[in-house]
């Protein structure tokens, strides 16, 4: 096995991860995405020079890799339905709150616009820097920041719809208020 490969096949566990949040627990796509960006990874190898950042340049290839099948599946929306939607999934456990809230949570981040939802799954679940994640999807730092924010800010609602109350920002804590001039 030469090097490439090793250092690819160590990269396999992130990619499945990052696949199957952004499918939304779909494991088959997820996989299927996978093995489709490891085959790009693959037939486009000579183009990654050793020593850079593989993990951001398989990010990325699978990035793109998934805006292709959205588009492609826009074409055939409403062709085909997923087994998984006939069904319960969900394994049963003891305590039924915490698998509620992870069900509610995925079903909050599936709602989210896609913008954001890509950068709140590259932050919290692959821990990617802003930075990374700013060059990878080709945008400013502040533009994933603003949606990180405003993702996260949407999630917070989505799980929490029946406070009516506005909660201040945490940067706003312990701050006297500000009046509009």
């Amino acid at each position: 096995m030469d090097n490439f490969s090793a250092l690819l096949e160590q990269e396999i566990p992130r990619l499945r991860r990052y696949a199957f949040a952004l499918h939304r627990s779909d494991r088959c796509r997820a996989d299927d995405l996978v093995q489709d960006t490891l085959l790009r990874a693959i037939a486009k190898q000579h183009l990654w020079e050793p020593g850079t950042n593989l993990r951001g340049w398989l990010s990325t290839l699978m990035h793109h890799q998934h805006v292709n099948d959205v588009r492609r599946s826009v074409l055939f929306e409403g062709r085909c339905f997923p087994l998984e939607g006939f069904h319960d999934t969900l394994a049963s456990v003891n305590d039924t709150s915490a698998s509620l809230q992870l069900r509610d949570l995925d079903r909050a981040i599936g709602e989210l616009p896609v913008e954001r939802r890509e950068v709140i799954l590259l932050a919290a679940l692959e821990g990617m820097p802003y930075k990374a994640i700013a060059e990878l999807l080709a945008i400013p730092i502040g533009t994933v920041r603003s949606r990180l924010g405003r993702g996260r800010a949407m999630l917070r609602e989505m799980m929490d719809p029946g406070d009516g109350a506005a909660r201040p920002s945490r940067a706003r804590e312990g701050r006297p208020a500000r009046l509009a001039a």
